[in-house]
């Protein structure tokens, strides 16, 4: 990678640079006090390294145009909002077990490989309905993530704060050095993973229901060892993972807008994979504008209010050339909306003949609220929109291209349901999300042994 961006012209900056979203009409973005502050961090972060190289992003990109065409499914995963206070190595690789423990399953049930990405190493900015908190007689600015503010309720956590932006880049950095070490240095070794989905089935309430799944897999994993794979090639003992975050504040992203000097072109290098969120997706919009001159993999959320003319203009701005692997469509409807929002959008991007990758967000559009005021969403309202939205692609002879879920690899009681049947009563137990809630680990498997299930019977025609 280039170390500047400005010592190189890069070939798509015809009318755009790393800073022309500056000119563009911004929504969800901080208000900084010291602007000198806030120029010397974002000077600081563009002479830092990269936290990821445009060679990764592009074979993303590969991976990705493969899953448009059902080659591939996608299983994208990890926290609403990454916390500072939560960066340890456990957390990081309790997360990334339970991605690769689900990415097994999934490639056994659907045929082709799984592509791993993490809400994982930068998702530190969290898009909110309001831009300010009361409580009592006192408002304040609202927690907008780490990278930005702090959680608690004081005027000196909440005011934003450049100087976060070095701390999550460091994070980040060290998050990655992780990640990198787990998927090349043997413990994303495929017996290995599979011997704790084993133990996940034995533990679980629906033992019955998932052992069959769970006893074939063991035969394939056997029949390999006997032809010789037996943990030692790198197909069985490492894995490609990729991490992905909203690309929501852009002083930030613009810091690591790198030219690439193998093909002239800009990449984001904070991660490989960035998106739009579904209130950042405005045409004429900042956060539009600079993904448009990046050439990362990118997403783009789809939710009930996304109309087909929007969708169509998002993507002949996004992805002029129709580059297959470029773009990818995050729906996130609502279990009661998936069935009568979903397919109009779905046929319009069909009409076109654009090449996209459509994936399910089923989590966003299923937030409820409970009495005591505490957010959750219920496990079968994620399963419901999961199957619904496969559903969709089924009547529409088309294969969907995956998941995308709001999880973590701790034991937290954020989501109501499941096997382990948690209940309103028990959010309260071990409830640690600041923003929205996750999946727990044990929820998440059985997400995957259920979809999993659901894709063999289909496959079966049962």
């Amino acid at each position: 990678m280039h170390p500047s961006s400005k010592t190189q012209a890069p070939n798509n900056a015809t009318s755009w640079s790393p800073a022309s979203w500056r000119s563009r009409p911004i929504v969800q973005a901080p208000s900084y006090d010291d602007k000198a502050a806030l120029a010397a961090v974002e000077a600081r972060l563009h002479r830092y390294p990269p936290l990821v190289f445009a060679g990764e992003a592009r074979r993303l990109k590969a991976r990705l145009a493969a899953a448009s065409r059902g080659e591939a499914f996608v299983l994208q995963g990890g926290a609403c909002a990454e916390s500072f206070d939560e960066f340890t190595a456990d957390i990081v690789r309790d997360t990334f077990r339970v991605i690769l423990q689900m990415a097994v399953v999934l490639t056994f049930a659907a045929k082709v490989p799984v592509i791993k990405i993490g809400r994982m190493a930068g998702q530190y900015a969290k898009p909110r309905s309001s831009p300010t908190e009361t409580v009592g007689d006192v408002t304040l600015p609202i927690y907008r993530g780490d990278i930005i503010n702090g959680p608690d309720f004081t005027a000196d956590a909440r005011r934003a704060d450049p100087a976060r932006m070095e701390t999550g880049y460091f994070q980040s950095a060290g998050a990655m050095n992780l990640l990198r070490a787990f998927a090349s240095g043997g413990y994303a070794n495929l017996h290995e993973v599979h011997r704790w989905n084993l133990s996940f089935v034995e533990r679980s309430p629906l033992a019955e229901r998932y052992r069959h799944l769970a006893e074939r897999i063991d035969e394939t994993l056997s029949f390999l060892r006997a032809c010789g794979f037996d943990g030692s090639a790198s197909q069985i003992d490492e894995t490609e993972f990729y991490t992905s975050h909203e690309a929501l504040l852009l002083p930030y992203e613009q810091a690591f807008a790198r030219v690439d000097s193998t093909s002239g072109d800009y990449y984001g290098c904070s991660a490989h994979f960035l998106w739009i969120g579904d209130r950042t997706r405005q045409p004429d919009g900042a956060h539009v504008e600079f993904l448009r001159g990046v050439q990362n993999p990118i997403g783009i959320k789809v939710g009930p209010t996304t109309t087909v003319d929007d969708l169509e203009r998002l993507l002949e701005i996004l992805n002029p050339k129709d580059e297959a692997g470029r773009i990818t469509l995050i729906s996130r409807m609502g279990v009661d909306k998936v069935h009568n929002h979903l397919p109009p959008l779905l046929d319009a991007v069909n009409k076109t003949g654009r090449t996209v990758t459509w994936i399910c967000d089923p989590m966003h559009g299923n937030t409820i609220t409970t009495t005591h005021k505490i957010k959750t969403r219920s496990f079968d309202s994620v399963l419901g929109e999961i199957l619904g939205f496969f559903e969709v692609f089924e009547a529409a002879g088309r294969r969907p291209g995956g998941i995308h879920l709001e999880m973590t690899g701790q034991d937290v009681t954020e989501c109501v349901g499941g096997a382990q049947r948690l209940t309103e009563s028990d959010l309260s137990s071990r409830y640690t999300s600041f923003c929205d809630p996750r999946l727990n680990a044990e929820q998440s498997l059985e997400i995957a042994f259920l979809l999993a299930h659901e894709l063999t019977e289909r496959r079966s025609g049962k």
